[in-house]
């Protein structure tokens, strides 16, 4: 059963949670100054990256929207294996944003202000590799804001995302491809109203899962504020191995094992009148 909640009553969910971080009340950071790169910032496996809340960007590069880069060179930030990157602003002059060559890398608090290609990549890794994203938030993604193309698992816990295409593909078309990938997000918050990101497609799948690869999502004390465009909280495709084609919408909606969740875990929020 779906469950209604006021954004003010959102605004006290500070110590809400379900077994870990709390969930956002949809308000962004201040930033506390800022930092241009001309190449992509490593942190390096072992490293703990601290941005102390400034904005990073790179001067040497402007977001041409979708248009397909080079990949980590177009990033601010690569973080290797068992690295962490914490308490950063990614801003608008980028097109990558963060980049998790090899999985296996911690993200926590950080806020992407206004999204590019995608502002999450996980690539590479093995069967057994988990990334994090542990707070944070990210904005006016005209399509993807964590895209999954290597192995593993992702767990989102705490997160904001406001006005975006999806929140988290697993790979629909990569060459690499079948891959098995597992998503688990949880007292996250997503704001579905359009505010100026001109998406790709109007009709948010906050979450694609390949069903045909075993990809297994799961969703747990999950806010939604809708918009009048229609959405699902989870969508299963028919991956393919091609780059260029595009992947069958197989089913919207709760699916085990693809789409694990009920209808009791997700919260709907409403404007305050």
């Amino acid at each position: 059963m779906l469950q209604f909640f006021s954004s003010a009553t959102i605004l006290a969910l500070g110590v809400a949670m379900v077994f870990g971080a709390p969930v956002p009340d949809g308000t962004w950071p201040t930033s506390q100054g800022n930092v241009s790169f001309t190449e992509v910032y490593v942190v390096k496996s072992g490293e703990i990256f601290d941005g102390g809340m400034k904005t990073y960007d790179r001067s040497d590069i402007t977001c041409l929207g979708q248009t397909e880069s080079n990949g980590t060179s177009k990033a601010v930030f690569e973080v290797q294996p068992g690295a962490t990157l914490k308490n950063v602003i990614i801003g608008t002059n980028q097109m990558e944003g963060v980049h998790c060559e090899m999985s296996d890398c911690t993200i926590e608090n950080v806020w992407w202000e206004d999204v590019c290609e995608d502002a999450l990549s996980i690539k590479g890794g093995s069967a057994s590799s988990v990334s994090r994203v542990i707070g944070g938030g990210a904005r006016y993604a005209d399509d993807k804001v964590i895209q999954h193309n290597g192995f593993g698992t992702v767990s989102v816990d705490g997160f904001f995302a406001q006005d975006f295409g999806k929140l988290y593909r697993s790979c629909g078309n990569c060459k690499s491809n079948p891959r098995q990938r597992f998503f688990n997000v949880s007292n996250t918050y997503v704001d579905l109203r359009v505010i100026q990101a001109e998406r790709v497609d109007p009709n948010v799948s906050i979450i694609m899962m390949n069903e045909n690869f075993g990809d297994q999502a799961v969703l747990r004390n999950f806010y939604v504020k809708p918009s009048k465009e229609n959405y699902t909280e989870c969508a299963s495709s028919f991956g393919v191995n091609k780059s260029g084609e595009r992947p069958v919408i197989l089913s919207n909606g709760p699916k085990n094992p693809v789409c694990q969740y009920s209808y009791d875990d997700i919260h709907i929020v409403q404007d305050d009148h």
